[in-house]
C-alpha cells in the first residue's frame, strides 16, 4: 500500500511585503535573509515540498521580525544616548550664548 499525501487547501503566507518593509526601512542584511525565505515559499509548494513551504514561511517570518526588533532596538538606544547628551551638555553648560 502507497499512502498518498494530501495537499493542504492554501499555501502558507509567504510574507514578501513584511520581507521587503523590513529591507527598505529596518535593517537590510536581516531584511534580505528573510526575502530569500519569502521567495521560496511559493516555488517549494508549487514542487510539493509542503513542509518545506512551511518552514520557509516561518524563517521568513521570523527573520523578518529578528530585523524590526534589531532596528527598533538600535532605535531606542541612538534616542537614549541622544538624550543623555543633551543632558551632559546642559550639564557643563555647553549650550550656553
Amino acid at each position: 500500500m502507497t499512502e498518498q499525501i494530501t495537499k493542504p487547501q492554501s499555501p502558507p503566507p509567504n510574507y514578501l511585503v513584511f520581507a521587503i518593509l523590513v529591507t527598505i526601512f529596518c535593517c537590510q542584511i536581516l531584511g534580505i535573509v528573510s526575502i530569500v525565505f519569502a521567495a521560496q515559499v511559493n516555488s517549494k509548494w508549487n514542487a510539493g515540498d509542503y513542509e518545506g513551504a512551511i518552514n520557509a514561511s516561518k524563517n521568513a517570518k521570523l527573520w523578518a521580525w529578528i530585523g524590526f526588533a534589531s532596528a527598533f532596538a538600535i532605535l531606542i538606544v541612538v534616542f537614549m544616548l541622544s538624550v543623555f547628551g543633551v543632558i551632559a551638555g546642559l550639564s557643563l553648560d555647553a549650550l550656553d550664548f
